[in-house]
């Protein structure tokens, strides 16, 4: 009697056996290729409008005279306009940029939704607050103001995060209880500024609009700080956050703390903002858009920490320019970048809604 078909093993085939491994392999390589081309790609064009910035303006300078002033030489014009007022703005256009596009993603990321962003779920808004009641009510500025607005959007944080939790923190709960607090903070933010006087509404109202105009080293030294500090703390946790996403169930099963790493990304990632914001003002949807732009550059299969701080970077310095040189009036970088966001957050809501997902 014949042996059952069914017994027999099966015939190997091009989904078996080493060829499959090398396939595989091949594979990874390719992905792993494409994703360094496309990073290189990002810090190559983040460098390029770098030094558009510090080049380009009223007077042009030369590289050259820019790489002399950088090196510390006296170039007669170029030491003031290139040294004093470019250089601190460039430089805080590139760590404030990476550090929202570096703390949104963090956060987006975590909470596994393309809206749970800080401009979205309160932070931002408790920075904003916390600035306008410096400016108006407590008669504060500088460096004073800064302070106060990252203490309280740290604050705002952990707020958010107690209301949010309750046997662990649930995404859409965050999110919601987020947008929720960021409605109160931008009523306290708007009750303070129809009290305001004149000249503390135009200061304040400058601030809000996210602006590099008037940048000093005093700005941008405190996020080359917290970028050179909480970003590798982001950057360490990056394969627990990325456990994370498949549910806190399974990265506990795979040996990771969740709620401390949770806790202590969040801090990093409010950290970031709070610094990047205190520098340049809340800049629209920077924070927001410069995750899903990354993804969509790179693709998925890793992480998008380094590849959206990039793209925050990029998208701040080229708002940048693109206000003070597209039109004939100079508009604040936070102008352009919602022009640029908001729309975007309209097509995301629209598709989710299509899809039958929600927050």
């Amino acid at each position: 009697m014949k042996t059952p078909a069914a017994t027999e093993p099966p015939p190997a085939g091009p989904t078996t056996g080493p060829a499959t491994a090398q396939a595989v392999a091949r594979g990874r390589r390719r992905r792993a290729s494409k994703r360094r081309l496309g990073v290189l790609t990002l810090a190559l064009l983040v460098a390029a409008a770098f030094a558009a910035t510090l080049m380009v303006g009223r007077t042009f300078y030369p590289p050259g005279d820019v790489i002399r002033v950088i090196l510390g030489e006296q170039v007669p014009g170029a030491s003031f306009t290139v040294g004093r007022l470019r250089l601190p703005r460039a430089v805080v256009a590139v760590t404030a940029g990476f550090c929202f596009g570096l703390g949104g993603v963090t956060f987006q990321t975590l909470l596994r939704n393309p809206l749970a962003s800080p401009d979205i779920i309160g932070i931002s808004s408790g920075a904003s607050a916390a600035a306008v009641i410096a400016i108006v009510s407590l008669s504060l500025g500088g460096i004073q103001v800064s302070v106060f607005a990252i203490v309280c959007a740290l604050a705002v944080s952990l707020l958010i995060y107690t209301l949010a939790f309750r046997d662990g923190v649930v995404g859409t709960r965050l999110i919601l209880i987020g947008i929720g607090v960021a409605a109160i903070l931008d009523s306290v933010t708007l009750y303070v500024l129809s009290r305001a006087a004149e000249w503390d509404l135009q200061e304040a109202t400058r601030w809000l609009a996210g602006s590099l105009n008037g940048t000093t080293w005093a700005e941008a030294l405190p996020t080359v700080v917290a970028l050179a500090v909480l970003g590798p703390v982001l950057l360490t946790l990056a394969r627990d956050l990325a456990a994370m996403q498949l549910g806190d169930d399974t990265a506990s099963a795979l040996g990771i703390r969740v709620e401390r790493t949770r806790v202590a990304v969040i801090v990093a990632a409010t950290g970031l903002i709070a610094f990047a914001a205190a520098a340049a003002g809340p800049i629209a949807f920077v924070a927001f858009l410069s995750g899903p732009i990354a993804a969509r550059i790179l693709g998925t299969g890793g992480s998008l920490l380094v590849p959206a701080g990039l793209v925050g970077a990029l998208l701040v310095l080229v708002a940048d320019l693109t206000g003070q040189f597209a039109f004939d009036t100079r508009f604040p970088v936070g102008v352009v970048t919602g022009v640029l966001g908001a729309p975007y957050l309209v097509y995301l809501i629209v598709r989710t809604h299509r899809a039958g997902g929600s927050l």
